[in-house]
């Protein structure tokens, strides 16, 4: 079963772990102080034990919760690492068994506490390995390879737990994109629509085909955006986050890639060892600067730039999370690259009745109209992009607000032509068609 995404949890029926914690810890008091374990406290723990039991079932309470099938040292461990969080009480206990006091436990606890024989605590260890799933899913932190460094619930953990809103601290390079868009935001056609679900269905499924059924693992997954300036590239990466309920980050390939040889792939691997498994989708732009096709090795910076995007590459595959690329040109892209993606998705310059879609979101909604004010009649008037509409719109709003009315067909005409010279090439008014009789005269020439 999958995790649920951004949505609370009932964390009540995990108090049979935590009882079990408490009796375990009392039982281990007692044990350092020479003294018999009462038959009722052993009693108890029996009973407690059928609880977790119960609770650890695949599908079980747990599961929902994690998103991940554990076996049972790995459960033991979640939970004493994450209970001092859940229930505080645990925390002054496992102060008052360490030296120094530590409010979550060490290995050495966690094994005293379950009193585990040799061939068990080898099993503890394993379990806290770098490759083990607890570490590999970011669900334990373990600062030190050693039995006496408290280990740590991963903090994305205890919001998913909690029903909390996790604000995911900016891997190195990347800045974080805020935006509430929505999938009804989304002005594409339909098989787009459809491509960017299913692109959601390898994040949302992914525990369900690769553990449950035996998929094969393929990293990521990986989207390419594809299509012109102001297409919705950014914007359909951030329905997709905002759907999952994860921050988007915005990598600049700039920040990492550095002319000094094998500094680039260290900036990727802090990259991506901040990012790896943890609940967030990255974004890196203009891909094409490091994937187009690869031409003839004339000389050693050719041969290091080859094996950066080799690097690149592979920390993408190998990446446990989504990672989206665009690109303005994607016929420049390797097509030996593109193939291995999860999906291309390209993204089309709106036609005429997209853009007046556009038009009508994308004007201020409170704003008052004109009643000659025709979104169809705009969207008519030049083939802008859905950024420049954006720009267009807001242009006209701020006209009409500097000049307290309503949004009108010259506010409109000079937001459209504004965006239309802002590359500095000569237009002619007539570009407008019948629009152009709104322009002030001053737009007579370019």
């Amino acid at each position: 079963m999958n995790a649920p995404l951004g949505l609370p949890a009932d964390l009540s029926a995990l108090q049979p772990e935590w009882e079990r914690l408490q009796v375990l810890a009392y039982c281990l008091s007692l044990s350092r102080q020479g003294r018999e374990i009462p038959d009722d406290e052993i009693a108890r723990l029996r009973g407690l034990q059928l609880e977790v039991d119960a609770l650890r079932t695949p599908g079980g309470t747990w599961e929902c919760l994690v998103g991940q099938a554990l076996d049972p040292v790995e459960w033991d461990v979640l939970a004493a690492v994450v209970g001092p969080e859940l229930e505080p009480r645990l925390g002054w206990l496992y102060q008052s068994l360490q030296n120094p006091p530590q409010v979550f436990p060490s290995r050495a606890l966690i094994h005293e506490l379950l009193a585990l024989d040799a061939l068990q605590g080898h099993a503890l260890r394993a379990a806290l390995g770098p490759l083990a799933a607890l570490r590999r899913h970011r669900l334990v932190q373990s600062p030190a390879d050693d039995g006496w460094h408290a280990l740590l619930p991963e903090p994305g953990l205890l919001a998913r737990l909690t029903g909390r809103q996790w604000d995911a601290p900016a891997p190195p390079g990347a800045e974080r994109v805020l935006s509430r868009a929505t999938w009804d935001d989304l002005v594409l056609p339909a098989d787009r629509i459809a491509m960017l679900r299913e692109f959601m269905l390898w994040i949302e499924h992914r525990t369900t085909v690769e553990d449950n059924w035996g998929g094969q693992s393929v990293g990521g997954p990986v989207a390419l955006f594809g299509g012109p300036s102001g297409t919705g590239k950014t914007m359909a990466a951030s329905v997709l986050a905002n759907a999952l309920g994860w921050p988007l980050f915005r990598i600049d390939l700039g920040r990492l890639v550095s002319k000094y040889v094998g500094e680039t792939e260290e900036n990727l691997n802090r990259l991506f060892d901040a990012a790896h498994g943890r609940p967030m989708v990255l974004q890196f732009d203009e891909a094409d600067a490091l994937f187009a096709k690869r031409g003839e090795i004339k000389e050693a910076r050719d041969r290091y730039a080859n094996m950066e995007v080799s690097h690149l590459l592979t920390r993408i595959e190998s990446h446990r999370g989504p990672c989206i690329l665009t690109t303005n040109l994607r016929r420049q892209m390797d097509a030996a690259f593109t193939r291995r993606l999860q999906m291309v998705v390209e993204f089309p310059r709106p036609d005429s009745t997209a853009r007046a879609a556009l038009w009508e979101r994308l004007l201020p909604p409170r704003a008052p109209r004109a009643e000659a004010l025709s979104v169809t009649r705009l969207a008519d008037a030049a083939a802008l992009s859905g950024g420049q509409i954006r720009n267009a719109a807001l242009h006209a709003a701020y006209l009409a607000a500097g000049a307290d009315s309503a949004i009108d067909l010259p506010h409109a005409a000079l937001g459209i032509w504004r965006e239309l010279t802002k590359d500095g090439h000569e237009c002619s008014p007539a570009t407008l068609g019948d629009l152009a009789a709104h322009l002030p005269e001053a737009c007579g020439h370019a």
